[in-house]
């Protein structure tokens, strides 16, 4: 009872209602409230109160999450390795969305016909990595950097390269990395001419850039001379905007087909990419059924790794 009413509460610090604490345990709001009841009682302390429509952490809340999540997070883990994965068993894998879109939608279907048991569910790659630690999922599929320390197995499948969508300026008109690197120089006054490279900056549209996955594209992209107009969360706002002419718009390799016309006159950015990974808990691949599927989508990432090098 107490590791469900710490899981709770740990629930409670980032979904912010009992609704949606609920929806995420599948169980009733006031089984919701009678846990935090219970762990209230039993620590002696008051660990919630309301904030409008929501539910706030009181101090000792907080505190006592600070102390106690990262452990919960790995003890939820080493159970959730030791269940027993039936054949029949749900097996939770969680994946970026753009991944599923861009390359895993078919090997998904044709999978499912093996083991139709298989639970997928999408996320940011930041709670990928959390959920996948914390065993309420199995595997995770994730796109972008993965942040050091994550603790767990990560297998590199792809560089996905990333391509300019509805870019339709002149060549000779396009800041090329040289140039760019050139502009950050001091001039020869010795001043900056940082406010002048920001100035001429190529708007373009992006994903969001402040998701730590993402962070890494910032620099590059200034390298090359480009500038985020708009930041968006989702990759479907993007794509409808890259095929409504809104642009140009940044995206993935494995997207591009989803942009029609629009993609297949897209242009690549050289240099320019997202890792992606396959992550798992170390002691994941012990059991024979996740073992098949990860070996199918290793097998699935090798041949669209051979497919675009052909296509170059």
């Amino acid at each position: 009872m107490l590791l469900e009413g710490l899981e709770t509460l740990c629930l409670l610090a980032s979904e912010g209602t009992m609704a949606k604490v609920a929806s995420r345990l599948y169980i009733s709001q006031s089984a919701v409230s009678k846990r935090i009841n219970q762990l209230e009682l039993r620590l002696g302390k008051k660990l919630i109160e309301p904030d409008g429509r929501q539910i706030r952490l009181t101090p000792q809340a907080r505190e006592l999450l600070a102390r106690v999540a990262p452990s919960l997070a790995e003890m939820k883990g080493v159970l959730a390795d030791s269940q027993t994965l039936t054949d029949g068993s749900p097996l939770p894998v969680a994946c970026s969305e753009t991944l599923l879109a861009g390359y895993l939608a078919r090997f998904m279907h044709d999978y499912l016909a093996r083991d139709p048991h298989i639970a997928l569910s999408t996320h940011h790659t930041p709670v990928i990595l959390a959920r996948v630690r914390g065993g309420d999922v199995l595997l995770g599929i994730c796109a972008g950097r993965l942040p050091p320390g994550h603790g767990l197995c990560a297998e590199l499948l792809l560089e996905e390269p990333f391509y300019l969508v509805g870019d339709d300026q002149d060549e000779a008109a396009r800041p090329d990395q040289q140039g760019a690197l050139a502009d950050m120089q001091p001039s020869e006054g010795g001043i900056s001419e940082g406010v002048l490279v920001q100035d001429k900056a190529r708007k373009i549209l992006t994903m969001d850039l402040e998701n730590p996955s993402n962070r890494y594209l910032r620099e590059p992209l200034a390298a090359l001379g480009f500038a985020p107009a708009m930041e968006l969360d989702s990759y479907l706002a993007l794509i409808e905007l890259a095929k409504a002419g809104i642009g140009p718009v940044l995206l993935p390799a494995g997207l591009l087909a989803l942009v029609g016309d629009q993609g297949r006159k897209a242009r690549p950015l050289p240099g320019l990419g997202r890792p992606l990974h396959l992550v798992y808990r170390p002691n994941s691949l012990k059991r024979a059924r996740i073992q098949r599927l990860v070996e199918a989508i290793r097998g699935h990432f090798a041949r669209v790794a051979i497919a675009d090098t052909s296509s170059e």
